[in-house]
Parts: C-alpha cells; sequence; structure tokens
C-alpha cells in the first residue's frame, strides 16, 4: 500500500493524522459518549492511546484519516478502512466528536472513502458493523446504500458487557449502481 491519500469533499478534507493531532484528538475522542459506540476506543482516553492509535495507523493494511473541517481545518473525527488485500474487501469504521452529531459529517466522509475503497483501491466489497444500541450509526449506513446482513448476537464485548453487533455490507457493483442513480 501506498502513502495515505488526502480527500476532499463539499465540506470536509480527510487527511492523513499526524503527532501534532494529538492535542486536538483527546478532547474530541475521549467523551464516554464517543467510547460507547465503538469497540476500540478506550475511555478514559490517554495521550499513550493517542500515540498507540497513530502508530497503528501507520500499519499495512489501515487507512485511517482524520475527517476536518474545509472551512477551518479543525478536526471533527475519524475515519479509515482495514483493508484485507487477499479477499479485496475492507472494513470501514468512523466516529465524530459528539458536537459534531447529527450534521450529516459521517455520512460524508464515509461516502467519499468508499469511493475511494471502490474506485482507487478497486475493493470488491466494504463492509460495516455497529452495536445494536447505536441505531444513528446504522441509519448512516443505510444512507450509504449499505445493505442489512445480520445480527451477530452478543458477539461482541463492550465494558464488560457482552453487545449485538449488527453488520452491513455493500459490492462494488451495487455501489456504482447507486452512485448512477444520483448522478
Amino acid at each position: 500500500m501506498t502513502a495515505l491519500p488526502t480527500l476532499e469533499t463539499a465540506r470536509l478534507k480527510l487527511r492523513p493524522y499526524a503527532e501534532g493531532d494529538i492535542a486536538e484528538l483527546l478532547p474530541l475522542i475521549g467523551t464516554r459518549e464517543v467510547a460507547a459506540t465503538t469497540l476500540r476506543i478506550a475511555h478514559p482516553y490517554t495521550e499513550q492511546d493517542a500515540r498507540d492509535f497513530l502508530t497503528l495507523a501507520q500499519e499495512p493494511g489501515r487507512i485511517w484519516l482524520a475527517i476536518t473541517l474545509r472551512s477551518d481545518g479543525r478536526q471533527i473525527g475519524g475515519i479509515g478502512l482495514r483493508v484485507d488485500d487477499q479477499h479485496q474487501h475492507a472494513e470501514l469504521g468512523y466516529w465524530l466528536g459528539v458536537q459534531y452529531w447529527g450534521q450529516g459529517y459521517a455520512t460524508e466522509a464515509a461516502r467519499e472513502m468508499l469511493r475511494y475503497g471502490f474506485e482507487d483501491l478497486g475493493l470488491h466489497r466494504i463492509f460495516a458493523s455497529h452495536f445494536k444500541h447505536n441505531a444513528a450509526s446504522g441509519r448512516i449506513l443505510v444512507k450509504l446504500g449499505m445493505h442489512y446482513e445480520g445480527c451477530q448476537r452478543e458477539h461482541l464485548r463492550k465494558w464488560d458487557e457482552f453487545v449485538d453487533s449488527e453488520l452491513y455490507g455493500l459490492l462494488r457493483q451495487e455501489w456504482q449502481i447507486s452512485r448512477e442513480v444520483r448522478e
């Protein structure tokens, strides 16, 4: 895999993380509300967690980008693909700081990541999952044209509690058809 991309949408710039992002990252990602909606975000979230994340984001097969506002460069969240080259698929993941929820940013960023995954990386399939109690994330995946593939009952463990995982997926040909309809 080559260098991480910088992608742009109407309102957002998705760019590689840098060490200078840590100070801005901590208050966004460090809230209990954000951690409660994701599997891999700890609470409390420390500076060392952020440093470990930046190291992880550099590993082959991982494309993790900061979501920033084009208007002022402010960081508002993160988005990524965990790519499996052998199977030509990737898992999509994202998070936003609480103050940016409900404004369409996650959908906008994820739509661009789907485009990047299918067009630039040549993926065959992109999938995502969310905790059952995070219905807002499910609505985002539906807006992206992803298809509900089922519930993995008590599949994951978050804070010593087993939670259901709702799985969605999208094939490249489905994405191409939905894109043609939108245009």
